[in-house]
């Protein structure tokens, strides 16, 4: 099924939110939460670098934001958009908070052979499609647009 329009925009936040990561210092990742009715509720970026916390991945900082300042019911059956494919840290959070779908761009095996360092291998459509209940998970979508940005911190 090819992306909707609501789609793109989310993910174009995403995507402009992991440029933002960048510039401010950080991993160029972005996430932003929809509810289930298609509303754009919050959109975040990775702050690893910036606050020290090595958990502080854009997915966990939408998850944690949204719960302080929506309630944990605002992630219920909601989609997370996300410029880079979770890891299993992210996948899990978002499991646990009850997100019932994942959209990313920028595939895990695309990343690492562009960015390298340390990599912890499970996919998220894998994770998440064994998981009970399962999470749905579309990836790809803008992934050239992700790329693009994971490119220019690669030069930097």
């Amino acid at each position: 099924m090819p992306p909707t329009d609501t789609d793109l925009a989310a993910m174009r936040l995403a995507i402009d939110a992991s440029r933002q990561a960048l510039d401010a210092g950080d991993m160029p990742y972005g996430a932003t939460l929809v509810s289930p009715a298609g509303q754009v509720l919050l959109t975040e970026r990775n702050r690893q670098l910036s606050t020290g916390d090595c958990s502080a991945h854009a997915e966990m900082v939408l998850v944690r934001r949204a719960t302080q300042q929506l309630g944990a019911a605002a992630l219920q059956g909601a989609t997370v958009y996300a410029s880079g494919e979770p890891c299993a840290m992210c996948a899990g959070a978002l499991f646990w908070a009850g997100v019932g779908r994942v959209v990313y761009a920028a595939a895990q095996p695309d990343m690492a052979a562009l960015l390298g360092g340390p990599l912890l291998p499970a996919r998220c459509a894998d994770l998440l499609a064994a998981a009970t209940p399962p999470v749905a998970v579309t990836g790809g979508v803008l992934a050239d647009e992700a790329m693009a940005v994971l490119r220019d911190a690669a030069a930097r």
